[in-house]
């Protein structure tokens, strides 16, 4: 447990450090945390907390700067959150004619408004179902197939087959599927034409087939995927910046996403806002970050996850409040 008059001086310590990006000293501690106490008395202090390992003393300066057990104290109790301003509320409106676009846009209102990089894991596909497909000729040997699923999700993938289809086999083979697949799985779909494409002959049941392997990938797959907008602004972070392996790592983790899914995958068995500081994440690449989190739903069910990732250095009471209410807006337009 911290005295009154300690945790007064880590928090001032904290959003002097947060504001300035500079080791704050005893002057600017006895300046702005309002307490009547020489600088000895913060100095003793000082050097109480960083023994409990709650702020590090940079070897090239006087002042101290807050750890990420520095951080964690001051989110878990010293912190108060702001609320959201106005403008940050009028810009929080999300496109609500397709899943995709409303995700992607989460994604990118997060970095908007945060100036750091938004991320939106996307729910599992599992069990989209099909509403309509469509087969569309390109050339000799390359057919434009159009799915759209009942959530109102279209994808459009380019299928290279070993012989051409005139027009009306592409409509009969769309129109077999849309007769006796709509409304089904993409699990159903392709038990379906296994067990009855033995019926449909020669050229029509590859085209078939086809469609079905395409489909699988697009519509089928179980592992979520990550949308990640704004990670170019982590480049502008001078505490980032100043480390191109780490930030080079950062990136590369990006690119993977596998790992994290997984952090993100915590978040969806989370109850509000979860805040990961530093080496909390358990990633190397996030050791000098933090990422906030929050679950979003769709009627009523957790589908996913949002965040936002920058440096530990960032203003959180600001930043939560952020990921909380982008969370709420997403959800509100998934379950529309």
């Amino acid at each position: 447990m911290l005295s009154d008059r300690a945790q007064i001086l880590l928090k001032t310590l904290v959003e002097r450090y947060i504001a300035d990006g500079q080791p704050v000293g005893s002057r600017a501690l006895s300046q702005y945390s309002g307490l009547d106490i020489s600088s000895a008395t913060i100095r003793n202090v000082m050097v109480d907390l960083e023994q409990l390992g709650f702020v590090a003393s940079p070897h090239t300066s006087a002042g101290r700067i807050p750890t990420s057990l520095g951080y964690r104290f001051f989110v878990d109790s010293l912190m108060a959150v702001r609320p959201l301003d106005k403008i940050a509320v009028d810009a929080g409106s999300l496109p609500l004619d397709n899943p995709q676009r409303t995700i992607a846009a989460a994604s990118n209102l997060l970095s908007q408004l945060t100036h750091f990089a938004g991320v939106v894991m996307s729910p599992r596909r599992q069990d989209a179902v099909l509403k309509h497909i469509e087969f569309l000729p390109l050339s000799d040997k390359r057919v434009l197939l159009i799915l759209v699923t009942s959530d109102g999700d279209v994808q459009n993938r380019i299928i290279q087959t070993k012989n051409g289809f005139p027009p009306g086999d592409l409509i009969e083979a769309a129109n077999f599927l849309n007769v006796h697949c709509t409304g089904k799985t993409w699990r159903g779909l392709r038990s379906f034409v296994e067990n009855e494409v033995r019926a449909v002959k020669g050229q029509l049941a590859e085209l078939l087939n086809t469609a079905v392997l395409y489909g699988q990938t697009v519509l089928g797959g179980e592992a979520e995927d990550l949308v990640i907008s704004g990670e170019r602004n982590l480049l502008d972070s001078d505490d980032l910046a100043a480390n191109m392996g780490r930030l080079r790592q950062l990136f590369e983790l990006f690119e993977r996403k596998t790992a994290l899914l997984q952090l993100m995958e915590l978040g969806n068995r989370a109850e509000g806002v979860q805040i990961f500081i530093g080496g909390e994440s358990g990633l190397a690449p996030l050791d000098e970050c933090s990422i906030i989190t929050a679950p979003y739903h769709a009627n009523g069910q957790v589908i996913g996850t949002l965040g936002v990732i920058g440096p530990t250095r960032m203003a959180y009471e600001r930043i939560i409040p952020i990921v909380d209410v982008t969370a709420k807006l997403l959800s509100s337009a998934l379950s529309q």
